[in-house]
């Protein structure tokens, strides 16, 4: 295929510290690089976009690297390696994989991946950064809840099959929307659409530690209290939000609403909404110009000292930190 991502160059040197210091650029500081061996000597290569919850990069370089996450990273990122030229000795742990157009290889939030491109010819791969909360909505969607653990995928994923010729096809269609010169295919939600697909078609082409519960088909719909507290809180997330007012508004009682949430999200219905307004403010953060605290109280937040706290642990950095990426 052609060059991808041919409009978003971020580095072509012979220095491989540009590289890495690009690799870590690229991928929002969710990543930390290193050369295992002497450096070799050639032309490095880096390609790619990047959103706060994803990042896909096009890698051309001769560099054996050493791919961790960061530290303090509660929520973690998930790695997909697919090349398009060439090969890679890729390990995950005591896992062992040659990556090539017919293997790709996952990483779970939390592995070192090592990565030794194969000296036969020129390689080539695609990186993306998926972001676990990614993960996450479209197991719930497939399932009707959030999985209860981290996900995690086996190593190496086979392109060759009918399945895994379904996530390479939706790779290269994201890369092709990527390279279109219409600026509506630039927008950041539309390219985080494609990638939600392309999640939708590893969780159910990959095995991974909750894939039985797939196998089991979709889960029965909230019922209908739960599907009133949603809408309520849906519709009322700006304003001051109680347990017995949203019981109140799902026509049941308290107690029953938090065993509902419990059993359907695994959390109380006060943290749903916490974690809800949090995300909502995250994505205006990034969003709009706005100060901080003008968007947090848009969103219903009162105490701006504790929500600081609260999205410090949601998201592993400070609200200032993520208005910095604007």
């Amino acid at each position: 295929m052609p060059t991808p991502l041919r409009n978003h160059l971020i580095t072509r040197s012979r220095n491989p510290a540009d590289l890495l210091n690009a690799a870590t650029r690229l991928f929002g500081g969710s990543i930390a690089t290193s050369p295992l061996d002497e450096p070799r000597g050639g032309d490095h290569e880096l390609r790619g976009v990047a959103a706060h919850d994803f990042a896909v990069g096009y890698f051309a370089s001769p560099l054996d690297v050493r791919v961790t996450s960061a530290k303090g990273r509660n929520r973690g990122c998930y790695f997909v390696n697919i090349g398009l030229s060439g090969a890679v000795s890729a390990s995950r742990g005591d896992l062992r994989a040659t990556l090539d157009e017919a293997t790709a290889g996952i990483a779970n939030p939390g592995d070192t991946q090592e990565l030794r491109p194969l000296p036969s010819r020129r390689t080539r791969f695609l990186g993306l950064r998926i972001g676990a909360a990614l993960v996450d909505q479209e197991f719930a969607t497939l399932t009707g809840h959030p999985p209860v653990s981290t996900v995690r995928f086996d190593f190496a994923l086979d392109l060759a099959g009918p399945k895994g010729r379904t996530v390479q096809l939706l790779a290269r269609s994201l890369l092709e929307q990527m390279d279109s010169p219409d600026p509506l295919f630039q927008h950041a939600e539309l390219q985080r659409s494609q990638l939600r697909c392309l999640v939708t078609a590893l969780l159910l082409a990959q095995p991974h530690s909750h894939t039985g519960e797939l196998h089991d088909g979709p889960q029965p719909g909230h019922p209908r209290h739960l599907r009133a507290a949603l809408a309520f809180v849906e519709a009322n997330l700006a304003e001051r939000l109680s347990l017995d007012r949203i019981a109140g508004a799902a026509g049941c009682s308290p107690r029953t609403l938090t065993s509902a949430f419990r059993d359907r999200f695994g959390l109380p219905p006060m943290s749903y909404v916490r974690n809800l307004r949090l995300d909502r403010i995250r994505d205006d953060i990034l969003a709009s110009g706005d100060p901080i605290g003008t968007v947090a109280y848009r969103w219903g937040i009162a105490h701006l000292g504790r929500f600081a706290g609260d999205y410090r642990d949601r998201f592993a950095e400070l609200p200032s930190d993520t208005a910095n990426r604007r």
